[in-house]
């Protein structure tokens, strides 16, 4: 019997999955080290019993159901036990190398030729089921490692899946560029996808032995450069990609025409709109400058009604209007005249203009008509020696005694006679009855009068 084991812990390197201790007598104190990227598997006469995960383990009856049913139960724990321990790795083996041991012979999917590819990669090897890997792998053996000859061990997982990995992607690979419906000349661009379906497809072998596949990559696919076959596939790829690009090239002046022509005719169609705006715009200001044009005219039309309403209601027309403005017009023009050529002249002066005037208009005529020549009326005589004086004058030509102008003593000018009579109601020479009163000057004015003969003020 060999020395007792007081303690037992992982010893092997990162590059083992398992690895069995050397010790196999222990003692029901021992201490049992697991690390938590670790398994441990008590065997006892070739059977697999209690398994140990991460943490510090003392070996006792009841820390080891399976086990303790065989240990002694002496007080003293010094008495030792025979049985095995298998530490499992269980960290991911990354970058494990594969690789096609021969061709792989497959027909080219898209042109029908035959072929020979080559295909090379890594993978990610991980412990899935300790107790599985260990009976179906491992065994009797001190343990196994990816690599040959590691830590002694007689055996390598790279030459126990080597064949399965290689069979695997020389059936798979080629299926799975059917599958995908892939160009081998453009296989670079699919090797992602490729990777993935053969990691599905490989994943149930090594499964069966406890492990499984993390990642499955196809680093690089070896194409037949001198195989005349693959000289023609090329040849047939290019002649393809140069009628697709021919095809392309149509499309894109194809497309390039009808966006011109789509812009010409978006053109043609602003302008065109632009052109009808216009017209519109023109015909619409037409439209408005004759509606307001109607408009004024209507409204001109509508206060002369209006104006001419109002007047007929206040007993007047235009007629009536103008006779009162050229009557004010004489009247103001009769007051400022002067003696400068003598009276007879002047009243000569103002004969002739009426005369004039009549000529022109009969309204003026009728006007003026009440202004004959000084022989037709009886002329202003001086107070004093009686001569006779000229309208509006100041002094008498013949004594020079000063004229009282009409009105300055109360006395006014008959509209009828034309005498200056004292103020009343009546005129004392022809009996003429003043009954109405010009509201701007004062002045006693006949009573069917109509405007003012002295200022033309409306009556």
């Amino acid at each position: 019997m060999g020395q007792i084991a007081s303690v037992i812990k992982y010893e092997g390197d990162n590059s083992t999955f398992v690895w069995k201790h050397p010790c196999e007598d222990f003692n029901s104190l021992t201490q049992l080290i697991v690390h938590e990227s670790q398994e441990a598997i008590f065997f006892l006469n070739g059977q697999a019993l209690d398994m140990f995960g991460a943490g510090r383990h003392t070996l006792k009856t009841q820390n080891i159901p399976k086990l303790g049913k065989y240990l002694n139960q002496a007080t003293d724990g010094d008495t030792p036990f025979h049985c095995e321990v298998y530490f499992i790795n269980k960290t991911v083996q990354m970058a494990i190398k594969w690789g096609t041991d021969t061709k792989i012979r497959f027909l080219e999917p898209s042109m029908g030729l035959p072929l020979e590819i080559g295909a090379c990669g890594e993978l990610s090897l991980e412990v899935a089921d300790s107790r599985t890997l260990i009976l179906k792998l491992v065994g009797t053996t001190n343990g196994i490692a990816w690599g040959d000859g590691g830590a002694g061990f007689t055996k390598s997982l790279q030459n126990c899946f080597k064949p399965l990995i290689s069979t695997a992607v020389k059936a798979q690979l080629p299926a799975e560029i059917k599958a995908q419906e892939i160009d081998v000349l453009e296989i670079d661009e699919h090797l992602e996808a490729l990777s993935e379906g053969l990691r599905k497809r490989l994943l149930p072998g090594f499964q069966e032995y406890g492990l499984t596949i993390p990642q499955f990559y196809i680093s690089g696919v070896a194409l037949p450069e001198n195989d005349p076959n693959f000289r023609r596939l090329r040849e047939l790829h290019t002649v393809s990609f140069q009628t697709r690009m021919l095809r392309a090239e149509a499309l894109v002046k194809s497309a390039r025409a009808e966006a011109e022509a789509g812009v010409v005719a978006a053109e043609r169609a602003v302008a065109l709109e632009h052109e009808t705006t216009e017209t519109e715009v023109t015909k619409r200001a037409a439209e408005r400058e004759l509606i307001r044009a109607q408009t004024e005219a209507q409204a001109a039309r509508l206060a002369g009604m209006a104006e001419a309403e109002i007047m007929a209601a206040q007993g007047y027309t235009k007629r009536d209007i103008l006779t009162a403005e050229v009557q004010k017009a004489y009247a103001e023009g009769i007051g400022n005249m002067t003696i400068s050529g003598g009276a007879a002249s002047d009243v000569f002066g103002i004969g002739v203009g009426m005369a004039a005037a009549g000529a022109m208009a009969p309204q003026f005529g009728e006007m003026f008509k009440g202004f004959a020549p000084s022989d037709a009326r009886e002329a202003a005589k001086c107070a004093s020696c009686g001569a006779a004086l000229p309208a509006d004058a100041r002094f008498c030509l013949a004594c020079g005694e000063k004229v009282v102008a009409p009105g300055a003593d109360g006395s006014v000018v008959c509209p009828s006679c034309g005498k200056t009579v004292a103020k009343g109601k009546f005129c004392p020479e022809c009996g003429h009855k003043f009954v109405a009163t010009c509201p701007k000057c004062g002045k006693d004015v006949s009573s069917d009068a109509k405007f003012c003969p002295d200022c033309g003020e409306k009556l």
